[in-house]
C-alpha cells in the first residue's frame, strides 16, 4: 500500500503547490487592480490641480494621454491575470479530482484487505470449528 500512499502524497503536495500559486496569482491580481485605482485617483488630482491652477492646462491633453496609455496597460495586465487565474483555478481542481482518485483507489485498496484478512480469518475458523467436531 506505499504506492497509494507515495501517490498521495505527491497529490497532495501538487494541489498545495498549485494554491500557493493560485494566491500569488490573485496577489498579483490585486496589485494590478490597486495600480489602476491609483492611476484613476492620480488623473482626477491632476483635473483637481488643473482647476486650481488654469496656468497649467497647457499640458492636460499630452498628461490625459499618457494616463489613457498607462490604464489601458494595466487593464490589460488586470485582463491576463485573470486568464492567468482562471487557468491557476481549473489546474487546481484537476490536481484535486486526481488527488481523490488517488485516495478512493487506496480505500478500496484497503477494503480489500479487509475483506481478504475476514475471509481467511473465518476460513481458519471454520477449519478449527471441523477439527472440533471430528474429535
Amino acid at each position: 500500500m506505499s504506492w497509494a500512499k507515495s501517490l498521495i502524497k505527491l497529490a497532495t503536495y501538487e494541489v498545495e503547490v498549485l494554491q500557493k500559486r493560485l494566491a500569488e496569482v490573485g496577489e498579483r491580481r490585486a496589485a494590478a487592480e490597486m495600480k489602476l485605482v491609483m492611476l484613476e485617483a492620480e488623473g482626477q488630482a491632476e483635473m483637481a490641480h488643473v482647476s486650481a491652477h488654469p496656468e497649467a492646462a497647457f499640458r492636460l491633453p499630452s498628461y490625459l494621454s499618457a494616463l489613457r496609455l498607462r490604464k489601458d496597460q494595466a487593464q490589460s495586465d488586470i485582463d491576463q491575470l485573470i486568464a492567468e487565474e482562471q487557468g491557476a483555478r481549473d489546474a487546481l481542481a484537476h490536481a484535486f479530482e486526481e488527488q481523490k482518485k488517488y485516495e478512493e483507489v487506496a480505500e478500496q485498496q484497503r477494503l480489500v484487505q479487509v475483506k481478504e484478512l475476514g475471509r481467511r480469518e473465518s476460513a481458519a475458523m471454520d477449519e478449527l470449528g471441523l477439527r472440533k467436531a471430528a474429535r
